[in-house]
């Protein structure tokens, strides 16, 4: 059975499943997650527990045995299964659906997978575990909720912020420091909760305490291009820079935009439905909304000086000579991404004018 986080709780009132099975790569809210199974399994008398954790050389026989061996006291059993790589293989994957095939009122399971593909989601031994329990997905706190998701954590310790666009400011500059890095978040949150007593909080306050924790994803940076955000392209990309990312990564994420942005503009403009174009070139979720607030945005022109500066770009960072641009590649990659949000780039160094020297 599917559950939705936020319905957890209402449910573990209510009964506790045999097994139950949480998934996602966000790993505090994961182990949150878990806890408040573990809790609720305490509370209703699973005071005995195993801790099994799947490694290369790991013995399915031991979730066999940790499901049929009770203590002297025939205290009921809580068994914490951990799969870090996301795949149990075949013997895994048999013992799963054996345990799942097995399961009864004295032994909960709680398991604990990375995020998962279709495949996986779809494989005869998650459908087990389905089938016999429940399976809670965790999603990834996108940037476009983070500040909500702030204001509710700090609700939760009695802080908010004021109304309006003073309470606004004070959220966006905590998810600013925090993007990427939720367990840092939630660190800095609780200092907040340290530092300062219940009520608003000034963004003074705020601004002293929060230190810069924010994590930067390559792959995240076209959503700050797409959208036109040039604030936090800036800032990713002296984050990715400063984080010692590869340049040449960067350069291939930001030209992938390029060229499929070029290839919907095109197609919309010979009068192809956009919807058609996002489902051919694989555009899904919430880059759907971006690709066309960018298709809407960029000028065929612009789209054409783009490929020309990534094509010099990826001369540059090959080591070969590419004339007419900064001599730093992500000088570079920051005129990029401002074409692609609709702003005028800075001039290259090396093509402006040089300074007047007085004799």
């Amino acid at each position: 059975m599917q559950l939705r986080p936020d319905a957890l709780d209402a449910h573990l009132a209510k009964t506790l499943s045999p097994i139950y099975t949480i998934y996602g790569d966000e790993s505090l809210l994961v182990q949150e997650t878990v806890d408040r199974v573990r809790a609720a399994a305490r509370a209703g008398g699973f005071t005995e527990r195993d801790v099994l954790s799947v490694e290369r050389s790991f013995d399915w026989g031991a979730l066999a045995n940790a499901g049929q061996s009770m203590s002297l006291f025939g205290d009921r059993k809580l068994i914490e299964l951990r799969i870090p790589g996301g795949k149990p293989g075949k013997d895994g994957g048999a013992a799963l659906k054996a345990h799942a095939g097995a399961a009864n009122s004295d032994v909960l399971t709680i398991v604990t997978l990375p995020r998962l593909d279709a495949t996986a989601t779809k494989s005869d031994w998650f459908t087990a575990l389905d089938r016999e329990g429940v399976t809670i997905k965790i999603d990834p706190v996108d940037r476009g909720r983070l500040p909500d998701w702030i204001a509710q954590r700090l609700a939760a310790q009695g802080q908010r912020v004021d109304a309006g666009e003073p309470g606004r400011r004070v959220l966006q500059f905590i998810a600013d420091r925090v993007e990427g890095n939720l367990l840092a978040a939630h660190q800095e949150i609780q200092k907040l909760g340290l530092l300062y007593p219940s009520g608003a909080l000034a963004f003074e306050q705020v601004q002293d305490a929060v230190m810069n924790v924010a994590r930067y994803d390559v792959f995240k940076l076209s959503e700050a291009v797409l959208a036109g955000d040039v604030a936090r392209l800036v800032r990713m990309l002296d984050g990715l820079r400063g984080e010692g990312e590869a340049a040449p990564l960067v350069l291939w994420a930001l030209t992938e935009e390029v060229r499929t942005l070029a290839k919907i503009t095109r197609g919309m403009a010979s009068g192809k439905p956009l919807a058609m174009l996002l489902r051919e070139y694989r555009v899904w979720g919430p880059r759907e909304r971006l690709m066309e607030q960018a298709a809407n945005r960029v000028t065929p022109a612009k789209l054409a000086q783009a490929l020309q500066l990534a094509a010099r770009l990826d001369r540059q960072v090959k080591g070969l000579r590419a004339d007419g641009l900064p001599g730093d590649p992500w000088d570079g990659m920051l005129q990029l991404g401002l074409l692609l949000a609709g702003e005028r780039p800075p001039m290259a160094r090396s093509a402006r004018a040089p300074r007047r020297v007085p004799a």
